[in-house]
């Protein structure tokens, strides 16, 4: 029943979305509602309201429908189907980062338990990261991949934009591996000691299975952080044929085709919905570990 519940207020939640967009559509200001602007000059002001006319704000029902139709006329296949083809290119360069982003967090989180030298020179630096604009960020590695690959090391452009995306997903797994390793009770650590257990089978037995109700949430917050980082690293390197690429694309046609941005903007929603799902299936094989699960 729980679950059912949930489901009815995600839907819920969708539809109160829609129902918003198309009532401020209805009454919004078509040129918006714009604060300081001066007579005759064109872009001044702070606009405070968006624009709701139909190259700005196309409804709902002309976006599905846009969907339907030719990518870019003639003979293309449909939107939805390009849509489709990227965000599966986007998904795999995406679950690569994720990978990777898993493996340097649960490292990083094992290194900063088990000893507290680590823990306090690293974490600071962990959260310092997180502040780096990722545009900025992502040609940096573009560049440092382009000289590895002249050096004679293949280094394909979609390897960058992976580690740009484990460079988001790393976090929330380093911090819940933190968490989650150091929750064991003291009564029960004072027990593995009185089995002269050591470190490993601690780590084996008790730390890890403790640790689940943390690393679920952690591991689907990486999943949607990596889809991001690989979208905004598409974006930022110009990687052809992910759907980042295609969001810049099709903005550039938004004066003349404003439903067609929407198509690869919906892509990016699901594919952020399919990640985290699919950590979630993870979970199903660890339901017996997953009592006071923490949220993310």
């Amino acid at each position: 029943m729980r679950r059912w519940t949930a489901v009815a207020w995600g839907a819920a939640g969708i539809l109160a979305v829609a129902v918003a967009w198309e009532l401020y559509k209805f009454l919004g200001p078509a040129d918006g509602f714009v604060v300081g602007a001066i007579a005759g000059e064109t872009g001044s002001g702070v606009m405070l309201l968006p624009r709701t006319h139909d190259r700005a704000m196309p409804h709902l029902w002309d976006m599905v429908a846009r969907l339907f139709e030719s990518t870019s006329g003639g003979d293309t296949p449909p939107l939805i189907v390009s849509v489709a083809s990227a965000a599966l290119l986007t998904l795999g360069i995406a679950a690569v980062g994720w990978l990777i982003g898993v493996a340097v967090g649960m490292l990083l989180g094992l290194a900063m338990q088990r000893w507290r030298l680590v823990e306090w020179g690293l974490l600071p630096w962990i959260v310092v990261s997180q502040t780096v604009p990722l545009i900025a960020f992502a040609p940096v590695v573009n560049v440092i991949g382009n000289q590895i690959d002249r050096g004679g090391f293949p280094w394909p452009q979609w390897v960058s934009v992976a580690v740009i995306a484990s460079y988001l997903a790393f976090f929330p797994v380093a911090i819940g591996a933190l968490k989650g390793l150091g929750s064991p009770d003291r009564i029960h650590l004072d027990l593995m000691r009185s089995y002269a257990a050591g470190y490993r089978s601690t780590l084996l037995r008790l730390r890890l299975p403790a640790a689940v109700p943390y690393l679920l949430p952690a591991l689907r917050l990486a999943a949607a952080n990596a889809v991001v980082g690989a979208v905004v690293a598409e974006v930022s390197i110009g990687m052809r044929g992910g759907i980042g690429r295609m969001l810049i694309q099709l903005a550039g046609q938004g004066s003349s085709d404003p439903a067609a941005p929407w198509g690869p903007t919906f892509g990016s929603i699901a594919l952020g919905l399919v990640a985290a799902g699919s950590v979630a299936l993870v979970g199903l094989g660890l339901r017996r570990y997953r009592r006071g699960e923490a949220t993310a």
